[in-house]
């Protein structure tokens, strides 16, 4: 059997590589990141004529430098994997621009085909092609293709082959004109250096004397110290420069230009002056001044109005199947008590309960990614980028932080995983990190429960305004931060140029849509779930142990024998007595919550008598008086409802000591010192604490630490707490909310997408400092100035908005500025 071939997948964004893809792999895919680094990997595997082809797409690029993540990853890949071929997509409808990153290709020396893709849209534009010319001049295969319709699959499949069984090389070169000289002599050089190898000769010269950092690294660590290469080329490259008045890597740049753009002059014929495509009518609106700013609004509402709206609608509907397969399940686990579950079932409801948490947020997810693919698909997203990369640049941000800060719920309701996941298409270093630190401090949903407690409880009066006070001020209070940090932490990171490409439009593909949006939800399920799990399972023991000692658990075992000691009696001024003893009082009120279960999504009255007599049958004493059945069920009503109502105040108050005694309780006793001028007593450190997890659980352990079940309003509790909570506690507790550090499954996110363990350390860190500076400014500060909640919401939302535009005036620093200026940009 023959091995296995190795193909690569290279195009510029927005060339319809991954439609090619998906169209040459179909399902047989997987999705990965590159060893040691951020960028997304995606392999799939298909036949031709018999043999294996594992086909690897690389990251979208326009050039073959090493200024971003994606352009290193694409082109280390060819120089050390060697694909046997690889497939160079070209968006037809553009071909001169796309060209560019053809020539570098063949200067790798790697065996080439090169794929025309979007021929309709060239087609539609009046663009004709001399593809057999093309092929002749440029010495490759040059195969017509329309990815979305898998035209021309066949005749790529007959071109990999031949490729792939080692046809001629392509002779063609790039004529550097007046720099030919130098890359002749160090051309000689190179190929004397037994250590370099193996590399291709031309492009190395190429890229020394650009002066490629990846390039000088690779020649210093291999021929280390003796190799005088290095030396020769600095003194090559002023030598250039002084000669031609232009730097090598200037003049590179533009000698490739004008090898595409005479290769297009000679191979492409373009329709008649003065005709306009429908992409650039279009895009006089979409991009216009005054008008791409409210187009983007609008389509960012409709994509919260569907994504969260509705999808959190889908959620609530499918949320009873979750809740069901929940108490299936539960069913295996040992049978609760009357005071205490035992461990197991408390375990196993707890890691459930976290679980399915996280499972009721995938009609959300899911929404989000399709929509975001059609977007992508659709040629938004670059203008998208465009229209805010002027504003967001002015804070250390990108064009595109724009879809990770949506994703994180800009206004109110995204989720820090899927933003953080989403920084890795940002090309610039500097950007990209900034976006990962303050991504985090955006409205995610889990945030939103606590809010809306405090809000109904402490400003119900005006709640709507509250409401947009906390939607917007995230944003205010993030790009301060943002422009911070690039100012400090962040000066030395490199930055890439931004490079904009506007692709003609496109109308998304059913099946493109759902299999991105099904991909990232596997992703963001098999990256996170196995978190989950575990976080859960640390969480149930540092809010349950070391638990109670045996004098406070004997005080609970005495008023659970009383009163079930009192029911019993009860039933013996029955005509029940002597049928109803203490043992049966713990299988009663499971036997209720059972019966309650089975009957909770019954509607239909027959299918409800039918439940009844099956819980008859199954024990007719236990049902007389569950049912109240008969005079005698009828008169332990009253006892029945107060044995539930003990048991059910007795285990309240066991949770709430028990948390207090804890390692999470302790904690939060321990803190209080350091948040009491943040206005939080350790029962708010402990909400807090546990919503390290999962911010969910902050609201869940108020209602669990004030005494409260099921979804009865914490508010009442928390005012007859003897703090005395104010509205001006409130707006502290909503404030260190909005910054709260990421959360665990959040904070794992981060170190993979920053590759860095330092950085995750750091933005749980700073997020912590700067949220609960915020909440003891707004605090001890409105209550030294005696403000009212309200009046201190509003004094603090105008010191936001005056920093932000103080800080948005900040000039960028100088090494930015150069660092723009001296790069190519290629599109």
């Amino acid at each position: 059997m023959s091995s296995p071939l190795l193909a690569a997948l290279a195009g510029q964004p927005n060339c319809g590589k991954s439609t090619l893809f998906n169209m040459l792999t179909g399902a047989r895919q997987h999705v990965a990141n590159y060893p040691g680094v951020t960028v997304e990997k995606k392999t799939g595997y298909f036949n031709l004529s018999g043999r294996k082809v594992e086909l690897v797409d690389l990251p979208g690029t326009y050039s073959l430098t090493s200024y971003s993540l994606e352009e290193k990853v694409a082109r280390d890949f060819i120089l050390e994997a060697s694909p046997q071929v690889t497939i160079n997509v070209a968006d037809a409808a553009n071909l001169k621009r796309h060209i560019y990153l053809t020539l570098q290709l063949l200067e790798m020396e790697t065996p080439l085909v090169l794929a025309l893709n979007m021929m309709d849209v060239a087609e539609r534009r009046s663009i004709k092609i001399d593809v057999d010319g093309l092929a002749r001049e440029l010495g490759i295969a040059v195969v017509p293709t329309v990815g979305k319709k898998s035209s021309g699959v066949q005749a790529l499949r007959a071109a990999l082959t031949a490729a792939a069984e080692g046809g001629p090389r392509s002779a063609f070169v790039v004529d550097y004109g007046p720099m030919e000289p130098y890359l002749a002599e160090l051309a000689g050089l190179i190929a004397h250096e037994k250590a370099l190898a193996g590399l291709p000769v031309r492009w190395l010269a190429v890229k020394l004397l650009e002066n490629d950092e990846a390039a000088v690294a690779l020649v210093q660590k291999r021929c280390g110290e003796a190799a005088d290469i290095p030396a020769r080329v600095a003194a090559m490259r002023e030598g250039f420069a002084a000669a031609q008045g232009v730097n090598a890597e200037r003049h590179v740049a533009f000698a490739r230009h004008r090898t595409a753009a005479a290769l297009a002059s000679r191979h492409v014929s373009l329709p008649a002056q003065g005709t306009t495509s429908l992409s650039d009518k279009t895009d006089r609106f979409v991009c216009h001044r005054f008008f791409g700013p409210l187009i983007l609004l609008t389509i960012l509402l409709v994509l919260y109005q569907i994504s969260i709206v509705f999808g959190g609608d889908v959620a609530a509907m499918i949320w009873p199947l979750w809740d069901n397969a929940q108490n299936a399940l539960a069913g295996f686990l040992p049978a609760s008590g009357f005071l205490e579950d035992p461990l197991l079932r408390s375990l196993g409801v707890w890691v459930m309960r976290s679980v399915t948490a996280i499972l009721n947020y995938l009609p959300i997810f899911f929404l989000l990614f399709a929509l975001i693919a059609i977007l992508e698909d659709s040629g938004y997203m670059p203008r998208m980028a465009f229209i805010l990369d002027r504003a967001f640049r002015r804070f250390g941000l990108h064009g595109q932080s724009t879809l990770p800060l949506i994703l994180g719920g800009v206004y109110v309701g995204g989720c820090a995983i899927p933003a953080v996941m989403a920084t890795r298409a940002i090309p610039d270093e500097k950007a990209r990190l900034a976006t990962i630190l303050i991504a985090p401090m955006m409205n995610c949903l889990a945030k939103v429960p606590l809010y809306l407690i405090l809000i109904s409880a402490y400003f119900a009066a005006n709640s709507g305004m509250a409401m947009f006070f906390i939607a917007t001020i995230t944003l205010f209070m993030a790009l301060p931060v943002s422009k911070a940090l690039s100012l400090t932490l962040l000066r030395g990171k490199p930055s890439a140029p931004f490079i904009m490409e506007m692709p003609p439009y496109h109308l998304p593909t059913i099946r493109g849509v759902l299999s991105r949006a099904i991909e990232r939800v596997w992703i963001f399920v098999r990256k996170i779930f196995t978190v989950v799990l575990a976080v859960a399972v640390v969480i149930f023991a540092l809010i349950n142990f070391p638990g109670l000692g045996e004098e406070r658990m004997a005080v609970y075992e005495k008023k659970s024998a009383k009163a079930m000691s009192d029911f019993v009696k009860a039933v013996d001024k029955t005509g029940l007595a002597g049928q109803f003893t203490l043992d049966d009082v713990t299988p009663l009120l499971l036997f209720e919550e059972a019966l309650k279960d089975a009957k909770r999504s019954v509607t239909d009255q027959d299918a409800s008598d039918k439940i009844d007599a099956a819980f008859q049958e199954k024990s007719p004493l236990y049902f007389t008086i569950v049912r109240a059945v008969g005079e005698d069920g009828k008169a332990l009503r009253p006892a029945l409802r107060k044995l539930m109502g003990a048991r059910k105040q007795l285990r309240r108050e066991l949770r709430e000591e028990t948390f207090e005694h804890s390692a999470l309780g302790m904690a939060g006793k321990a803190l209080e010192p350091v948040t009491r001028h943040a206005g939080f007593n350790w029962k708010i450190n402990i909400a807090l604490l546990s919503a390290f997890a999962a911010k969910e659980n902050s609201a869940a352990t108020l209602g669990a630490i004030y005494g409260l079940d099921g979804d009865a309003p914490v508010q009442d509790s928390m005012r007859e707490d003897a703090t005395g909570f104010t509205p001006l506690h409130a707006l502290a507790l909503m404030l260190f909310m909005a910054l709260y550090p990421p959360c665990v499954p959040t904070s794992v996110m981060v170190r993979l997408q920053s590759n860095s363990t330092g950085w995750m350390l750091f933005s749980i860190f700073y997020q912590t400092c700067l949220g609960l500076a915020v909440a003891t400014l707004v605090f001890t500060g409105g209550t030294l100035l005696g403000l009212s909640g309200w009046q201190a919401m509003w004094i603090f939302y105008g010191l936001c908005v005056a920093l932000t535009i103080v800080m948005g005036m900040i000039p960028e620093p100088e090494s930015r500025k150069k660092l723009d200026a001296k790069k190519p940009v290629t599109a």
